[in-house]
């Protein structure tokens, strides 16, 4: 990937993409690109490793480059975050154009400005969509494309490939507008934020309040419309808007008036804003913002919805692609009060283990939404050795029987390049037909795939732990 850009943006498209195991290089000429660079993507590995336990790719290699034609010579994505100048973001593009490969994608990360008139320049221009990410960049998942009137269709559908596969979630921008949706609101409620403060009906953590404690709880997950549904009760959005559509005549907005930004406005707002940080500063402040945001996408995956769904999503991908002995590392967050890691830590490593082998025999999302999948019947457990956090560890995995309905797996837990186990677990899966919700047998092709697996295992020894049960003496 080759980056144009790598202030706040810039360095997060980086994190994102190093994390999901691309090579980056970033050309900014600013001093301090490679220090903000470098401490985005600590504070970025630091999140992941709370955000999933799915094991993530090898890190790719992130370099900053001295030149364009450096950062986007041989590269499949061209991603260009400089600041919101449409003179310098055209120029930027129409040389990345020139430099890079022929077949690459040129992306922007504007918030607004139009695709058409940032290609105007380009001798490739069919190649070319804005690529709009929030900030930061590798926790939210949302990037709006957005097509330029000479941006070519295929384009727009290889960049949503390309973005989904590290987790993202594109939004199409149906027809080219300033500011393209998610700005469009939020400029809304901004200048409204803004009119609260200057007429002085509230302060900045007030203003801040009632988005945190009240809508922005229901936005995380429903959004606008979807909230009006709900509260439109059994008629749903008819009832909503026959009900409350007149209040939309009261004058409670300003509308598109827009407050002047007075000296006296500025420092009002600049006064209360340092006092609700509370003498935090911004790392410390972006560091709290990660951790809330990890913690509200885990949340949301165990329901599967909205952002959830995108978080779930990919790491059904992660897993799927991920050997059976990947590395892991164990957090800080998994040790409990008596200072072990919490046994159902365990418990979820071993699980990992089987998904990542079944989505090597072809039980993928495809298997799974057509009814096919393994349920785990039994699980033995041995904790052998104390696991400690900071640990790097690979679980080893074979399989010591099946038949056309069952898989019986012996797992090892072994801390990385040491060979006494520090737990097993032998485990029996079952094979499911979802939709009638009774054992059904293993379908092809995975059927074939689990039998050759079967056999080639079948001439390692057996595991010294296999077939035990709780000891009693």
């Amino acid at each position: 990937m080759g980056l144009l850009g790598g202030g706040v943006i810039g360095a997060g498209w980086a994190a994102r993409f190093v994390l999901n195991g691309s090579d980056v290089r970033l050309f900014d000429p600013s001093a301090e690109a490679s220090a903000r660079a470098a401490r985005v993507l600590d504070d970025a590995r630091t999140a992941f490793q709370q955000l999933t336990l799915a094991p993530l790719p090898e890190e790719g290699e992130l370099r900053i480059v001295d030149s364009l034609e450096e950062a986007v010579a041989g590269v499949e994505l061209v991603q260009e975050s400089a600041p919101e100048r449409i003179e310098l973001k055209r120029g930027l593009l129409a040389e990345g154009d020139r430099a890079a490969p022929p077949d690459a994608l040129i992306c922007s990360s504007t918030s607004g400005l139009r695709p058409s008139e940032l290609q105007a320049e380009m001798e490739r221009p069919e190649r070319f969509c804005v690529a709009h990410p929030f900030n930061p960049v590798y926790l939210l998942p949302l990037v709006e494309l957005c097509a330029g009137v000479r941006t070519a269709p295929e384009t727009v559908e290889r960049a949503g490939a390309v973005f989904r596969s590290v987790g993202m979630q594109p939004l199409v921008v149906r027809s080219e507008i300033d500011g393209f949706v998610a700005d469009r609101l939020l400029e809304a409620l901004w200048r409204e934020a803004l009119w609260l403060v200057s007429d002085g009906a509230a302060t900045v953590e007030e203003v801040d309040d009632a988005i945190r404690y009240g809508a922005g709880l229901r936005w995380a997950f429903m959004g606008t419309f979807l909230t009006y549904r709900i509260a439109g009760g059994e008629e749903g959005m008819r009832h909503f808007i026959r009900q409350f559509g007149p209040a939309l005549e009261w004058p409670w907005t300003h509308l598109t008036d827009v407050p002047e930004l007075t000296d006296e406005l500025v420092e009002r707002i600049a006064e209360q804003s340092d006092a609700q940080a509370d003498g935090r500063s911004p790392r410390e402040l972006e560091q709290l913002r990660d951790r809330v945001l990890v913690r509200l996408l885990q949340a949301l995956r165990a329901e599967e919805t909205a952002a959830g769904a995108t978080l779930a999503a990919w790491e059904r991908e992660l897993l799927g692609a991920a050997a059976p002995t990947s590395v892991r590392h164990i957090p800080p967050e998994w040790v409990d009060y008596n200072g072990h890691v919490h046994e159902s830590r365990y418990l979820e490593l071993f699980a990992d283990a089987t998904d990542a082998l079944l989505g090597g025999l072809g039980v993928d999302a495809g298997y799974l939404e057509d009814g096919g999948s393994f349920f785990t019947v039994e699980t033995h457990l041995s904790h052998l050795r104390q696991l400690e956090a900071g640990d790097r560890v690979r679980v080893t995995t074979q399989v010591l029987d099946s038949d056309e309905k069952r898989l019986h797996l012996f797992h090892v837990l072994l801390r990385d390049g040491e060979a006494d186990p520090l737990a097993t677990a032998e485990q029996m899966l079952l094979h499911v037909d979802t939709t009638s919700g009774r054992a059904a047998p293993v379908r092809e092709p995975v059927r074939e795939k689990v039998a050759e697996l079967t056999q080639q295992h079948g001439s390692l020894p057996r595991p010294e732990r296999a077939g035990r049960s709780v000891g009693v003496s």
